[in-house]
Order: structure tokens, then sequence, then C-alpha cells
């Protein structure tokens, strides 16, 4: 039985040759493309559930495909790069992307990104919160539709995760690593870049005044809290 469909987007023939090896292995189904125009046309065909992107590609960048998958999808998106700076790995994550491994990456740390990547949070419709209603905003978690003010919302896997846990604490300061390791997973916990983007982008997409919000508020050198 397959454990999922995952298209990895890489102009080295010897990288997708490594991939196709370790993920057949753990009965992954893997398709391949060398380039951002043909990953586009794979991903329609192929509707994988998660994407491994190389970000340095010809033609079409790896950052552009994110944004071009990102438009019309909420598949996990797992990039790979060789360069180890910090900004790029931001907008890596602000393109879209749900998280990143650096080349050369050992095989146990990319099936653990990838787990994470395709994890749900522990707090799940059964667990969590079924709804959220104030009179700006309006979030079913049942059903994953979400209004703001008068426009409807859609949220990536892992921003809807880290609103639900949110919500489900409302009131109470959420550390950095208790978000981190409830939304990524266990080995997470250090990442705090990966929440400042994350945050910014929840509250670009919920916030009547996303400069001054009132849902998801900064709790300084602590964490972030949902609510007063």
């Amino acid at each position: 039985m397959s454990a999922g469909k995952i298209l990895v987007v890489d102009d080295e023939p010897q990288i997708r040759r490594v991939m196709r090896v370790i993920l057949a292995g753990e009965n992954y189904e893997v398709m391949e493309a060398r380039s951002g125009e043909a990953a586009l046309l794979r991903f329609r065909e192929f509707l994988p559930d998660l994407v491994l992107l190389d970000l340095n590609m010809p033609g079409m960048s790896g950052l552009e495909t994110c944004r071009s998958i990102r438009d019309t999808s909420d598949v996990p998106i797992i990039v790979l790069t060789i360069r180890r700076e910090e900004e790029e790995k931001v907008e890596a994550l602000d393109a879209g992307a749900d998280d990143y491994v650096t080349k050369p990456f050992g095989k146990q740390e990319l099936l653990a990104r990838i787990r994470a990547a395709l994890r749900r949070s522990p707090a799940s419709a059964t667990s969590g919160p079924r709804t959220f209603s104030t009179g700006d905003l309006e979030v079913d978690f049942e059903t994953r539709k979400i209004r703001s003010g008068k426009k409807a919302v859609r949220l990536t896997p892992k921003e809807f995760d880290l609103l639900r846990y949110l919500v489900s604490h409302a009131g109470k300061p959420v550390p950095h690593r208790e978000l981190l390791q409830a939304v990524w997973g266990p080995d997470y916990g250090d990442q705090t870049d990966y929440l400042r983007v994350f945050i910014t982008h929840l509250r670009k997409k919920i916030e009547p005044n996303p400069a001054k919000p009132q849902y998801i508020l900064t709790e300084p050198w602590i964490g972030y809290r949902f609510g007063n």
C-alpha cells in the first residue's frame, strides 16, 4: 500500500535517483520533474500529496515554482537548498513552503521532514474546537472554511493547524517551542523563524489590520496568544 505520492523536482539526475530509492523504500509513489515548468505539468497530472522542490534550477526558479503551486493548491512543499543563509530559507517559507532541507542531508532527516509535513496537528477536529466566530472572523474547523470580513480565506495545511492550536488555547500564552512541536512535530522547537513567517501570513489573511492584530497577539520572549 502506498504511503503517499511525492513529486520530486530537481535538475540533477543523481539527486532524483537517490530520492527515488529512498522514497520507494518507504512505499512512497514517486514522480520526477527536472524543471519548474515540467513540475507544474506533472503536478496537474500526478496530484501529489507532497512536493520536494529544489530551489536552484535553471529557467523557472524553485521560488517561482513554489509560488505557482501555492496559488492553486495547499499541498505540503519542502524545498531543498544548498545554501545555509537564513534569509533564503525564510524567503522559501514566505513563498509558501512548509519546510526546507539543506543539502547534503541524511536519509533519516529527509524522511522525518516528510513525515512532519504530512502529519496532522494533534489538535484535530475531534479534540480541538469545532468552530470560532466573531463579527469579523468565522472559522469552521470541520469543513476548513474560513471567512474574514466578507471574503473567504484559504490557509495552507500548516497555517490551518497553527490557527487551530492557537484557538484551542485561546487566552493563554503558547510558547514558541510548544507551537512548533504541536504543529510540525517533536523534532522541532528552535525554528522560531518558521513561526515568524507563518504568523505573519496568518495575520495577513485573518486580521482586519495585520499591523495591529486583534486575534493573534505576540507574547514578548514567550510565544503567541489568541485573543485577550
